[in-house]
């Protein structure tokens, strides 16, 4: 157990450094770089990539597996919020709107 504490130091540098490069990366150039047009266009979808991988398996799925019954709260409340999203286009009135289709479902009656 000699050196021990070695390699998680090395580590913990090394992903440091890699962490500050990659982030100041775009701004150690003096000019902006140019983006082929394709990429811009690309990089205009990947928020919406980004949040939809992150969201479809949390509702879609439970413990690895897809959910296999309609009686699951967060499938009513996903709809509830999206529909309330389109017609308002409030963030805010989205989540209370979800929140509030989905408690009452999960606690109340155990869906």
């Amino acid at each position: 157990m000699n050196g021990s504490w070695i390699e998680p130091l090395v580590a913990t540098i090394g992903l440091a450094i890699i962490t500050v490069v990659s982030r100041a990366f775009f701004m150690i150039p003096e000019k902006e770089l140019p983006l082929p047009d394709w990429l811009k266009r690309g990089l205009k979808y990947a928020p919406l990539a980004a949040l939809a991988a992150v969201i479809a398996p949390e509702v879609l799925m439970r413990q690895g597996e897809l959910i296999d019954t309609f009686m699951d709260a967060r499938l009513p409340a996903v709809l509830g919020a999206s529909l309330y999203y389109f017609w308002r286009r409030d963030i805010l009135g989205t989540i209370v709107l979800g929140m509030a289709v989905y408690l009452p479902l999960h606690i109340g009656w155990g869906w």
